[in-house]
């Protein structure tokens, strides 16, 4: 059997060459919103193998503009599915230090808790964490397969910047998620 794929960094891993992590580990994006009536699509974080997705949030680092609709999904540049409700989160007016979440299942929008007042957030509803948990396969063949933020704008420019993080454990022996 050959070596899969290197994990940055170095872990103990099992007869499978699967990493043994504890609490998973988390890959960071940076991204400026640019543009004025349009739909974006920014790639993210790219899967190799079957990881599972931990947790997916961004934190605003510099007051959003103008955006009518926001929302993550995986892209196979074939293919799409919604990570959350493609309808989107509006986020205008979003000031540094909020935070946006994915905090219920696919289908359900994400989450803003904007930072101009404090915020008591708790889990979406009985029995689920803080963030919801998902299992993110590549397509077969070495297909490129992203997570996206998606988000709209109308007619007036946007502005901002928002890190994104990934939090995630790895599960087949190629399992990975890289920076874009």
């Amino acid at each position: 059997m050959t070596a899969p794929l290197p994990i940055p960094a170095t872990f103990r891993r099992d007869g499978n060459y699967v990493p043994i992590v504890e609490n998973g580990l988390v890959v960071q994006k940076s991204i400026t919103l640019i543009g004025s009536g349009a739909t974006v699509a920014v790639p993210l974080f790219s899967i190799t193998g079957t990881v599972q997705m931990l947790a997916l949030w961004g934190i605003v680092t510099t007051a959003l503009g103008n955006n009518t609709a926001a929302y993550w999904r995986l892209n196979d540049a074939t293919a799409q599915s919604n990570i959350s409700l493609n309808t989107g989160t509006a986020l205008t007016n979003a000031v540094a230090g909020s935070l946006l979440l994915r905090n219920l299942v696919a289908g359900s929008a994400l989450t803003l808790l904007n930072a101009t007042q404090e915020i008591v957030q708790d889990t979406g509803s009985s029995g689920i964490g803080m963030f919801t948990q998902s299992i993110l396969v590549q397509k077969t063949g070495g297909v490129a397969t992203n997570v996206e933020f998606v988000y709209t704008t109308s007619d007036t420019p946007t502005t901002g910047v928002i890190t994104f993080s990934l939090g995630f454990y790895p599960i087949s022996s190629d399992g990975n998620v890289t920076a874009v």
